[in-house]
């Protein structure tokens, strides 16, 4: 897959355009369709201020949020995708800084570790995966986002729930 990543407001001293591309990586490790060499993404790592008005545009919420995934193809389509033919655009993807920020203090982990996190789990919803219909489907997606995530040598996230 191909990413075009933009970097806005985000710390320079961090190397945020190589996390995203291991977490493509890891990602595609761990749901095949990404693997497609004829996919691109757009991932913009941005600010809250931004992220609130795509959240206002887009879904109608009057708020920041971590992560915003825009998916341009359905499952089934990424599913029945050829290895040939031309490039097919996956989706955008958006990161909040500042809530990123407050996050990752919350959860005791570096800034790095839960934007690697949110990456993935971006990903994975503009392959067609979510969380919100059933507690399997939310089973099922933390599943692999935990084993993209040990494959970037990251703990589970979600290791702290009973």
């Amino acid at each position: 897959m191909d990413l075009d990543i933009a970097i806005d407001g985000w710390p320079e001293a961090f190397d945020w355009e190589g996390l995203a591309e291991r977490a493509v990586v890891a990602a595609a490790g761990v749901e095949p369709v990404l693997a497609s060499e004829r996919l691109s993404a757009s991932l913009l790592f941005t600010t809250d201020e931004q992220v609130h008005a795509l959240n206002r545009e887009w879904r109608g919420k009057d708020k920041p949020t971590n992560v915003l995934s825009f998916p341009m193809l359905e499952r089934v389509e990424l599913l029945a995708l050829a290895p040939d033919g031309p490039p097919e655009l996956l989706g955008d993807i958006a990161l909040a800084l500042e809530t990123c920020q407050r996050e990752a203090a919350e959860k005791g982990i570096a800034l790095e570790h839960h934007a690697a996190h949110l990456i993935v789990h971006g990903l994975l919803h503009l392959a067609g995966h979510d969380h919100v219909d059933s507690d399997a489907q939310a089973e099922a997606m933390e599943a692999l986002e935990i084993a993209a995530l040990a494959k970037l040598g990251i703990a589970d996230p979600y290791g702290d729930r009973n």
